[in-house]
């Protein structure tokens, strides 16, 4: 059996043997898109599980591996029976195609298993992830916020006074990509949504589905190359290796998410083919490392919602600060532009002092809240995981090179509370929304205030009964010209107070302030 699937099996050797089977049949590869007790809600609202789904181009599939008697009615109490069959009913009645075998098919006739798996799926299935984990709530309206209003409302106006192309900047989580949406929905041309990671251009597509139900949606990404629907969302990559697909005029409307990596090569590439009326670039961070000024391309900003604004204006938390200092001397790391050597880094921060030292904090301050650890490499995030969970905290590591099924598993035990601290590097940066984040460790150095500053958006979200977000700085001995950034230097404040308000309503601030006064 692949090992790269081994830790998705459940406890049973039928259902390992099933991966095993289902990867000889289309691959290893296809082994990912394969979930393991998939949850549902049967017809009368009750949790379920699939042994097995999978999502194809044609729908979605369940395939449920059980004892010889547990299809026998003979050999079952009639509720098991009545329940077993409520549940496959529930699994039909929700767009379910359900197939069912025995453990003793798989262990005795593997062969005619995959050989049914390829007729029920076809030799070469398009396989992809499922995205609805969790049933929808129906019948929720989405209210536009004042400041949404009004960069509808500008970018209305700019249009009537002939501008093409414009920038909307608004801090994480304030919902500037639902603005993109309505705006083009508002435009009503053919759209094209582009985005630089997978996880973007998902919720891209999500977004327009919810905001925009009118309009046929597709993906041009991986597998996905959906090119007749009215709105299509593409990663960066795809669109820019195949622009052969498309014609220059097919798109009225532009939305390029995450638009501070617009300089790059491929994005300019794109932005001179194709011949749209109106081009949207929506940001929360319009600094770019390169120092390259966002409005030279963008030209306008329409709306600006800046961090400060935002809370101000109750769109995202308060936040607090405490800095913790360490014994780590970052002066003689060398500078690769304005970005630390990451050979160097990794060896002056992975150290079991400092790794024991934010164990520590979080199980004297902050035990049992909902923590996100910013790391510094993939190795360090491992070992900072290893350490909470060897101190009875349930942690988990995630990065770029976590596979994508155990990254849906991890970030859905997290959001559940299955999970209590994420130990992450990079791969949260962007396109990875938390609302009940509540506490924030700064535990990677960085230069670049662009990266702070998305680190600190991913805790930043409203979330009932959330009352700020905390934020600990780990704060390493440097120098003036290789000094990392701090929440208090980001926002230039001078005074520390343990605890005290860093963002906040003007007056909280004032009585915070009085308070340590």
């Amino acid at each position: 059996m692949p090992t790269a699937y081994a830790t998705n099996a459940g406890n049973s050797g039928a259902e390992e043997k099933f991966i095993q089977l289902f990867c000889e049949a289309f691959g290893p590869e296809k082994g990912q898109y394969v979930y393991l007790q998939y949850p549902f809600l049967d017809i009368y609202g009750k949790h379920r599980s699939i042994d097995f789904a999978v999502r194809s181009n044609s729908g979605k599939i369940a395939f449920e591996v059980d004892g010889t008697t547990w299809h026998n009615p003979a050999k079952v109490s009639e509720d098991k029976y009545v329940d077993d069959l409520l549940k496959q009913n529930s699994m039909v009645h929700n767009d379910w195609k359900v197939f069912r075998g025995t453990d003793k098919q798989i262990e005795k006739t593997p062969d005619r298993v995959k050989d049914e798996l390829v007729t029920f799926l076809g030799t070469s299935p398009v396989l992809m992830y499922i995205d609805d984990n969790m049933p929808e709530q129906t019948g929720k309206v989405f209210e536009l916020r004042e400041h949404q209003e009004e960069a509808l409302n500008n970018l209305c106006q700019m249009r009537t006074e002939g501008h093409t192309i414009a920038l909307v900047q608004g801090a994480t989580g304030s919902g500037k990509s639902a603005i993109g949406v309505l705006d083009a929905k508002s435009v009503g041309r053919r759209t094209l949504f582009l985005a630089h990671t997978k996880e973007l251009v998902q919720q891209g597509y999500d977004n327009f589905k919810k905001l925009w139900p009118e309009a046929s949606v597709g993906r041009y990404f991986d597998e996905f190359h959906e090119t007749d629907a009215r709105v299509i969302c593409a990663s960066i990559q795809s669109v820019s290796r195949n622009l052969d697909d498309f014609s220059q005029n097919d798109f009225g409307y532009l939305v390029i998410d995450e638009c501070h990596h617009s300089s790059a090569d491929t994005y300019q590439k794109i932005l001179a083919y194709f011949k749209t009326d109106f081009t949207l670039g929506l940001t929360a961070t319009p600094e770019r490392a390169d120092g390259e000024d966002l409005l030279k391309i963008f030209q306008t900003i329409a709306h600006k919602l800046d961090i400060k604004d935002a809370v101000e204006r109750d769109v995202l938390v308060p936040v607090r600060c405490i800095r913790i200092k360490t014994n780590i001397d970052l002066r003689d790391v060398r500078i690769n532009g304005f970005k630390y050597n990451a050979l160097d880094l990794e060896t002056k921060i992975m150290v079991p002092s400092r790794n024991q030292l934010i164990v520590d904090t979080y199980l004297e301050y902050v035990k049992n809240k909902s923590t996100v650890v910013f790391c510094t490499s993939v190795e360090h995030a491992n070992q900072v995981a290893r350490l909470f969970r060897e101190n009875g905290i349930s942690a988990e590591s995630i990065s770029g090179s976590t596979k994508p099924v155990e990254r849906k598993r991890i970030l859905k035990d997290y959001e559940n509370k299955r999970v209590s601290v994420l130990c992450a590097c990079d791969l949260l940066n962007e396109g990875w929304d938390s609302p009940h984040t509540e506490v924030l460790f700064m535990a990677r150095p960085t230069m670049s205030k662009t990266i702070y500053l998305q680190q600190l958006g991913r805790g930043m979200r409203t979330c009932e009964g959330k009352e700020f977000l905390m934020v600990f700085d780990f704060v390493d001995n440097a120098n003036m010209f290789n000094c990392p950034y701090s929440i208090h230097r980001l926002f230039n404040v001078g005074e520390y107070h343990p605890g005290g308000l860093i963002l906040g309503k003007k007056h909280q601030i004032k009585w915070d302030n009085d308070m340590f006064a």
